[in-house]
């Protein structure tokens, strides 16, 4: 649907000024190849997680010990790996079945959603290096913060 929409734009804009839809689409492909390099490291780097890091090991590390230091190890284990969201949340339903805590599906959950260590080389290239720490830090933070709360809701902290 975003590339049909886009798609209309672009012809709506095309009509109103050829010049200016060709000079912008020729950047705009500038900018993509000048960052595919990128793209294809991050791609590799996620066949590489979901090669080594399979469900077993994850079960073995974020349903062992206290829900508290299953929280830290799916907050760090969330913020290494980097995954789409089609593939994180049917994970996360395969380990509340083997027994992981809701508060520590959060906790790996949003920290893979929200903190990128794998991605951040494209985030410093498009932000900087100052907000992709801060943007990173804050989303670790705050995963952190949901997954206590949800630890509380659900009874898993007391």
């Amino acid at each position: 649907m975003i590339y049909g929409i886009t798609a209309i734009l672009l012809i709506i804009l095309y009509f109103k000024d050829k010049e200016k839809t060709i000079k912008s689409v020729k950047i705009g492909v500038k900018k993509l190849v000048k960052q595919l390099p990128i793209f294809f490291n991050m791609m590799v780097l996620v066949a590489v997680s979901l090669y080594f890091v399979s469900d077993e090991v994850i079960v073995h590390y974020l349903g062992s010990g206290s829900s508290a230091t299953g929280m830290v190890i799916g907050a760090i284990f969330g913020s290494i790996a980097i995954m789409p969201g089609f593939i994180a949340f049917p994970l996360a339903g395969v380990l509340l079945e083997k027994g992981v805590t809701y508060m520590v599906l959060a906790s790996f959950t949003n920290t893979l959603m929200m903190v990128g260590i794998a991605s951040f080389p494209v985030e410093k290239e498009y932000f900087g290096l100052k907000i992709g720490i801060i943007r990173n830090v804050i989303g670790f933070i705050t995963a952190l913060f949901v997954a206590l709360i949800i630890g509380l809701l659900y009874g898993e902290l007391i």
